[in-house]
């Protein structure tokens, strides 16, 4: 299993994961051409992908659709409501749109969505399985359900929202309105809430957790991964050992790529 998160941020997410031979987008929030690039360092074309996942319709997330859809053709899968809300619908071609139901098989891949809290039209994560690998994605959710717990638990690979410091965020330069929409249940998450959230998540043995989605005016790399460094010590994780935390970037791949992983429970 592979997983590279191609860009992370508000200006742009998109993540690749290739599974046995099922390769595959969440999100295309950044132009076909960076992720033509980057795919291509990777050792893969972007012709060569099944599909794109679609978390939901903010502009950060879907962006290179229009390109990716009528140069390459690319499948898209997101709900009816997703779709519905897409600022470009109109120009994807009707053949590209894949309307999912509660899961769906992408070659070897089942892939399950599952909803979280965000301020958009119905936005979900997913959880991917291939026979022996497990790999989940959650960002933009303003707060952790008792669903989407459930649906992260037991993942090989996390990329999960790590998006602000509270404190930075209460003292910085956002308009009140505006952060008041971040701190809420429908907003972003905190990197205390997603430190908590991975300590106390039913783990594989070892697991990998990518800190997506960082705010650049409300974070900072360093800041985010030493708070979830530092709660995930105190509740007894051993870090390198059960649980390796990674960065994730607006402007280059972060990547994890490891072939022993073990089966998922």
């Amino acid at each position: 299993m592979q997983v590279h998160v191609l860009a992370s941020g508000s200006t742009g997410n998109a993540t690749y994961i290739e599974m046995g031979e099922t390769k595959l987008l969440v999100d295309a929030g950044i132009s076909a051409r960076r992720i033509k690039n980057s795919l291509a360092a990777l050792g893969t074309a972007i012709e060569d992908l099944d599909g794109i996942l679609i978390t939901h319709e903010h502009r950060d997330h879907i962006n290179g659709l229009p390109t990716l859809t009528k140069k390459y053709k690319t499948p898209v899968y997101a709900n009816a409501d997703t779709f519905a809300a897409m600022y470009c619908r109109e120009i994807i071609p009707d053949e590209c749109c894949k309307v999912f139901g509660r899961s769906l098989d992408i070659g070897t891949v089942k892939v399950e969505p599952f909803s979280i809290s965000h301020d958009a039209a119905d936005p979900v994560g997913y959880s991917l399985y291939s026979p022996k690998h497990k790999c989940s994605v959650a960002t933009d959710l303003g707060f952790v359900t008792d669903s989407v717990k459930k649906a992260i638990a037991y993942s090989d690979v996390l990329v999960f929202e790590s998006n602000h410091d509270v404190d930075l965020l209460k003292n910085g330069s956002y308009p009140w309105h505006l952060k008041r929409r971040i701190m809420s249940n429908r907003g972003h998450l905190s990197n205390t809430d997603a430190a908590w959230t991975i300590a106390r998540m039913p783990r594989q043995q070892h697991t990998q957790v990518f800190l997506a989605h960082l705010s650049q005016e409300n974070n900072r790399p360093e800041i985010a991964e030493t708070t979830v460094r530092t709660i995930l010590a105190e509740q007894g994780c051993e870090l390198e050992v059960d649980i390796d935390v990674r960065l994730t970037f607006p402007d280059r791949t972060a990547s994890f790529h490891d072939r022993a992983l073990g089966n998922h429970k």
